[in-house]
Parts: C-alpha cells; structure tokens; sequence
C-alpha cells in the first residue's frame, strides 16, 4: 500500500482557558447528554470553550452555569447550543481538489456499479452534497444513485433540504465548481429567487437528509461512498476512533472513503485497511 505523507494537523487555537471555565464546560456537556442524550464529551475542548463562550454571548449570560441551567429547561436554548456546537461549515464544492480526484479516480469505479449509494455525514445544511449530486449528474450517475444526507444538527438538516444557498456564496462556489471539473456551468443548476438561489428540484429526486448522530447512533446502510470531511477534526482522538469504526463498518467491499484535508486514517485501527487513493485530497478505498 503506498505510504501517505506525514502532514501536520493544527488543532484549534487554545483562547485564554479557565478551570473553572472548564470545569463548568465539562458538567454543561455532561447535562446536555444526560438530559436530551447529544454527546458532545468527547470534541476537542479547545473548540467548544470557543463556541460555549460566543454561546454565552449570544443568550446575554455571564457564566457556563447560567447557560446550563437555561438550556436544561429551555428547549429553545438547547437547539441554539446545538447549532453552535456541532459546527455547521461548509460551502459548495468545498477543497476542489477533492472533487478532481473523485472524478479522475472513484467515478471510473463507480460505472461499473449498478447501484451508487453515497452517504454525506456529517452534511451540515448541504452544500457539499448538492455539489456531490452535481458531479454524479455530470457524469451520467445520478439516475442510479441514492445520496443519504445525514447530520446531528436537525435545523442545519432542515435547512439543507430547502436546495437554498445565499446568492453571495455562488462567486466562489462557481470558481471551485470549474476547479474541480466542472463540464457545464454552476448556473445551469439553480435559479434565482430574491437573495437565493434554488437548486434545480431535479437534484432532490435521489437525495434523503436525516437526523443522525456520528457519535450516538449506529449504521443504518452499506454504502459505495462515505464522505465524511472537516468533521473528525472536532474530535479527540478516542472519539475519532469510535467515529472511524462506524464509517469502516458502513463501508462495503472495496468502497471509498472521503475525509477534510486536515484529517487522516493515519494513526488508526483502520490504517491498514484501506489504500491510498490520492495522498493530496485525502480519498481512500476499503481493502479488508
């Protein structure tokens, strides 16, 4: 198998930690799990002190036990927390250079399938896999595809299912759609309405977005495909294990695996049971 590179893998910036801070963090996680069962334990914490605190921010609250107490008895308060703290980033074709080599190296694999099923997890409000269902179409896939769309977040999940993006995200969206491959023109998928473009309904046929949670729930299909990128990150290293041993389960024979650019099966229990597809744009294919 060939040896991927060794890249560095910046965590995320430490801002002025607090023990006691910390230690309300730790107890807020723990009251959200035990109360309405989200497990956010085991992310990295150096994110979530940054994301409790705009949180706090946010609600007008001085301290973690003030935002606890509201977000027991608050179900309002609790979608908010959520939002916040599951990081709903993506945009469309995101990294081209994934897209390229998903192109150039899966797609020819994938013709000789009768049946494509692709699982975005992780989808956050769904740009990635309108652009996902994009490519498919583009190279006469999409008719025999089901894309399951899928993401803890249940408001980034309902806003994904509108096909609505922002006007002002299509200028560089546009320019990563001909980066990574593009045969046509990204306009030809969507109209306009107002400060949004719509994409074409058409591209919804073969999509299904749910609720489900990487680190609670477990695997609910075998899939040809798993993209799952800029997720893993926000992990600490127990929990991405946990994470990988889900995806690797729901993986079938001789599927591919997408992750971020920062992230690796490197230094996992997986490592030696997948080779390296492109070293660059981090896709990787199940061997065992």
């Amino acid at each position: 198998m060939p040896t991927e590179p060794v890249t560095s893998e910046p965590a995320p910036q430490e801002t002025g930690p607090d023990p006691l801070q910390d230690l309300e963090i730790r107890l807020l996680l723990r009251g959200v799990f035990e109360r309405y069962g989200y497990d956010f334990r085991d992310y990295q914490l150096a994110s979530q002190r940054r994301r409790v605190r705009q949180c706090l921010r946010d609600e007008g609250l001085e301290t973690v036990s003030a935002l606890q107490d509201r977000v027991l008895h608050d179900r309002g308060a609790l979608e908010r927390l959520v939002a916040a703290l599951s990081v709903s980033v993506t945009s469309l074709f995101r990294h081209p250079g994934f897209y390229r080599a998903f192109r150039e190296r899966a797609v020819p694999i994938l013709r000789t399938y009768p049946v494509v099923r692709v699982w975005h997890a992780g989808c956050a409000t769904g740009e990635e896999v309108y652009s996902m269902a994009i490519l498919l179409q583009e190279e006469g896939l999409y008719d025999r595809a089901q894309i399951y769309a899928t993401d803890m977040n249940g408001s980034a999940v309902r806003q994904a299912t509108t096909g609505a993006v922002p006007l002002g995200t299509l200028r560089e969206g546009s320019s990563c759609y001909m980066l990574g491959g593009g045969r046509a023109s990204l306009a030809d998928y969507y109209r306009v309405a107002g400060a949004r473009a719509i994409f074409d309904p058409g591209l919804r046929r073969n999509m299904v977005f749910a609720e489900h949670n990487l680190v609670t729930d477990r695997s609910f299909n075998e899939f040809n495909v798993i993209i799952c990128r800029n997720v893993l990150i926000y992990f600490n290293r127990p929990l991405q294990e946990r994470v990988h041993a889900l995806l690797y389960s729901s993986l079938g024979r001789r599927g591919f695996l997408g992750l971020g650019s920062r992230e690796t099966i490197r230094f996992t229990p997986y490592e030696d049971r997948y080779e390296v597809v492109d070293w660059a744009d981090r896709l990787y294919r199940k061997i065992a």
